[in-house]
This record gives C-alpha cells, sequence and structure tokens, in this order.
C-alpha cells in the first residue's frame, strides 16, 4: 500500500497520521472517491475529481484543491509497479471539537494505492430489509459516512453474496452498497435514476454513454421480471448478476455480454474519459 496524507507518503500505513478529532474519524465528515489504476495510470479520474467536488458541495465541505489531491494521486502513484491498483481519495472536514461542529484548522486530504483483488465475472445479492432515504440530506453523496452499507454488506455476506440492493422509502429498486444496478426487460436495458437515491456512479453513465440504457423508476418487482440483472462500478466494472434473493438467472446473458465487451473496449481506448 502506499498513502500520502496532507502533502507528505506516510511509509507506514497503519501509523498514526490523523489527528484524533479529526471530523471524519468522529463523526463521519468527509468525502471520497475509488478510482481504479490501470497501467500506473488512474481510469476516469476526471469524472472522479469532479464528483468529489460535488459531494463536498453537498456535505458543505469547503471545495478540496484538485491540484493538490492530483499531486497526491502522482505521489502515490509514483513507485506502483502492479498492473492494477485501487486508489482511494479521502477529504474530510479536518479536526474539530468533539462534537457535530465543524472546526476551522483545514481539510484532511488522504490518497492511499493499494491492490485491486481480482473478481468473478457474476456475482450474487441479497435485497436488505432497509431502504435507503431518497430525501435525506446524503443522497447522492460519496460521504464517509458509510456504516448503513458497511451492516448491508454483512447481511448480504452472511447470505452468501458479494453485494446487497436497497430499495428506496417507496419501494423502488435504489442501488447496492457500492454499486449501481441495471435491468434488462423486453430486451431493453434499465436503470433507476438518480432521483431514486442512487449515486451517480462514474461507470453507470460510462454504461449509459457507451452502452445506451434508460433512466427509469423500477419497482423491486423488477427483479422478479428481469431477463437480466447486472452491477456497475469502479471496482466491478460490469458484473453480472446469477441469482438474487432465491431468483437465478443464466449468466452472462445476450445484453450483460454485449456491454461488458463495449465496456472493456471504450475503456482501454479511453484512460480519462
Amino acid at each position: 500500500m502506499r498513502l500520502w496524507v496532507n502533502g507528505h507518503i506516510v511509509e507506514d500505513p497503519y501509523a498514526p497520521a490523523l489527528a484524533p478529532l479529526d471530523h471524519g474519524v468522529t463523526v463521519g465528515d468527509g468525502v471520497f472517491e475509488t478510482v481504479k489504476v490501470v497501467d500506473g495510470r488512474p481510469f476516469a479520474i476526471t469524472r472522479h475529481l469532479e464528483r468529489l467536488l460535488r459531494s463536498a458541495r453537498g456535505l458543505g465541505l469547503p471545495e478540496p484543491d484538485l491540484d493538490d489531491v492530483r499531486r497526491g494521486v502522482t505521489a502515490v502513484l509514483g513507485a506502483w509497479d502492479q498492473p492494477t491498483g485501487r486508489l482511494r481519495i479521502t477529504v474530510t472536514g479536518g479536526p474539530a471539537p468533539l462534537g457535530s461542529e465543524r472546526g476551522d484548522k483545514g481539510l484532511t486530504v488522504v490518497v492511499a494505492l493499494a491492490e485491486l483483488a481480482g473478481r468473478l465475472e457474476s456475482t450474487a445479492v441479497t435485497t436488505v430489509p432497509w431502504p435507503r432515504n431518497e430525501r435525506g440530506a446524503l443522497a447522492g453523496l460519496k460521504t464517509t459516512s458509510y456504516a448503513e452499507n458497511v451492516l448491508a454488506l454483512a447481511y448480504a455476506q452472511e447470505r452468501g453474496s458479494t453485494e446487497a440492493l436497497f430499495a428506496n422509502t417507496v419501494g423502488n429498486l435504489c442501488e447496492g452498497t457500492g454499486s449501481n444496478v441495471f435491468v434488462v426487460l423486453g430486451g431493453d436495458l434499465y436503470t433507476p435514476p438518480l432521483s431514486a437515491g442512487c449515486l451517480a456512479g462514474v461507470t453507470r453513465a460510462l454504461v449509459l454513454e457507451w452502452c445506451g440504457g434508460q433512466e427509469k423508476d423500477l419497482p423491486m418487482s423488477v427483479l422478479d421480471e428481469a431477463e437480466e440483472v447486472f452491477l456497475t462500478s469502479t471496482t466491478r466494472d460490469v458484473q453480472a448478476v446469477h441469482t438474487a434473493d432465491g431468483r437465478a438467472w443464466r449468466t452472462p446473458g445476450p445484453v450483460t455480454a454485449r456491454t461488458m465487451a463495449a465496456f472493456a473496449r471504450s475503456a482501454a481506448e479511453l484512460i480519462d474519459p
């Protein structure tokens, strides 16, 4: 692992590097991005940094200096010799009083780089019993307040899945803990709109641009009707779903296979689309 914190490389990733009262630690007051690294280069870094800014604005944080963030990215990539990697950029509210109020000592910026674990071509998902609040203050923001996702993912893993699916408060399909979801109906591709409460995933947007598809509010019963289901995320790219809550599909289906191929082809041509 390689780690950069507020302008300095940290040699030991498990050594103390943050203030004990950093607001990101005490109350989860921060935003982050996960970026795939391919052959030493970050994929779609511009889109990820734009979303980092949107999340910071949405959380009411000062905008991070993106030139500074890019310097951190360059620093951790400097000695990286693996074919792929998982880059995480985290920005917190910085040191603050012991409570919800923010401090005035500036942001904390952390850039970390680790190996990217391999993934299977298809996976299982489990629907969790807790809804995503599409009207909440954090809806659509990629924040470090991730305990809800940790709990949901543990629930899914206990049931043999690698991802959990959320409905929103009106019972429509929303998203996974760290992924967007697509379904195929009548041979056509659909995904929930951002108004459903899901994150504006970078891979989701690229699939819509490169492979087509429509945004549509979808009831959770769509999983009973879907001909194919797949997930998208930075670390999964396009990953077929072979089972969800006891439903099963042959994977990859034809639409999923075409989407996988089209995404892989375009991503190989454009490192920063």
